[in-house]
């Protein structure tokens, strides 16, 4: 089925795709957040040139055409805008189909156990676990993140001593029967992420995301192998190349693509079956509730080197204020800890007209 046009829906942090093909059928998508303004421009100018008019059974090489098109211009932002094409395509899909992409992937709908992932650095050890105990009884989950240093902090904390304190203090405040992960956000040079990862193990923590800053590869390598914690990364990574190079060298023990940063379902699924070939799991980076995480739960349902627990966010309105009003109908419960992927066709989402309707408009369409 050609596609007849694309039509975005932006504010600065959020733009929702939809994709019409000829015989008036729709999908929804989503470029990734965060300059979404910017990612929708470069949707309609580097990316919906080469989809217009063309099959969408033809998905992977319209992605293909449009990074080899465009070689001038590489990396995030072109991935960015190319996953609000992917996505509105699967959803376009799974519509067709009448049934989830989940089952389109290869899987079933139903539950996935969830981690509590918190992105705060500005809040006290004792706050932090407060909140991670009324989660635990209040929602069942049995899996908790938090922050340790500063966000490429170049072996800063977010204030002296805070990592020092936190690890220790929420790790006992959770006790056992517990997983605990925590995310450096490419704070440490190796020597510091080493000593920090000792003490994440006398901890109890099994997992510690983006150590080193993540463009150093042999950096977050030397780290992986001094540790016996999975170090885990790939959030960035944008470019086969890099997937390539980190996975050849087994630089982390987990791989964490991003599907919004990677360019969609279709790239994201060949970093997995990469990872599957060199026997990694995948837990995917989802961090806000935007069409983000609901991508990731029909993806973690499928792949078979899928990883112990999606991330999940725990923070509301009050750290990302545009969450709210992007759906129709909230699509994130958590029971027992897990969020459930139901039987609906596409996402099995709706956009909430209001946030369309207060949105910025464009289009490209076969002329």
């Amino acid at each position: 089925m050609k596609i007849k046009s694309i039509e975005t829906f932006t504010n600065r942090f959020v733009g929702f795709t939809r994709l019409t093909a000829e015989d008036g059928s729709q999908g929804w998508g989503q470029v990734s957040t965060y300059n979404a303004d910017l990612s929708c421009e470069i949707l309609h100018r580097q990316v919906a040139p080469y989809a217009l008019g063309r099959d969408t059974d033809d998905l992977d090489d319209i992605l293909a055409t449009s990074g080899e098109k465009e070689h001038k211009f590489p990396g995030s932002y072109l991935r960015r805008a190319m996953t609000g094409l992917d996505t509105a395509v699967w959803d376009w899909r799974g519509k067709k189909a009448g049934k989830p992409v989940v089952s389109l992937l290869g899987g079933t709908p139903g539950k996935l156990r969830a981690y509590a992932s918190s992105m705060k650095r500005d809040i006290t050890p004792e706050d932090e676990a407060k909140r991670f105990l009324k989660l635990r009884d209040d929602k069942g989950f049995d899996a908790f993140k938090w922050r340790v240093g500063a966000e490429t902090g170049r072996d800063k904390d977010e204030w002296e001593g805070r990592t020092e304190k936190i690890v220790p203090y929420v790790s006992k405040a959770l006790g056992h029967g517990i997983d605990k992960l925590v995310d450096a956000n490419s704070c440490y040079s190796p020597k510091k992420a080493i000593e920090v990862g000792r003490m994440l193990k006398a901890n109890g923590i099994g997992h510690y995301e983006e150590p080193c800053p993540y463009w150093e590869f042999e950096w977050t390598k030397e780290v992986s192998d001094a540790l016996d914690v999975d170090v885990t990364g790939g959030e960035q990574d944008c470019e086969f190349s890099a997937w390539k190079t980190m996975i050849g060298m087994r630089a982390v023990d987990v791989v964490q693509p991003d599907i919004m940063y990677l360019g969609g379902i279709s790239r994201t699924l060949h970093v997995c079956k990469m990872a599957e070939a060199a026997g990694l799991p995948v837990t995917p980076h989802a961090a806000n509730m935007s069409l983000v995480t609901m991508c990731t739960m029909h993806l973690l349902k499928a792949i078979p080197n899928a990883g112990k627990y999606l991330e999940f966010s725990i923070e509301g309105l009050d750290y990302y204020p545009w969450q709210t009003g992007l759906f129709l109908r909230d699509p994130y419960k958590i029971e027992g800890g897990c969020a459930v992927i139901t039987d609906a066709p596409g996402w099995g989402v709706e956009i909430d007209p209001a946030f369309l309707e207060k949105s910025s408009y464009k289009i490209s369409e076969l002329s």
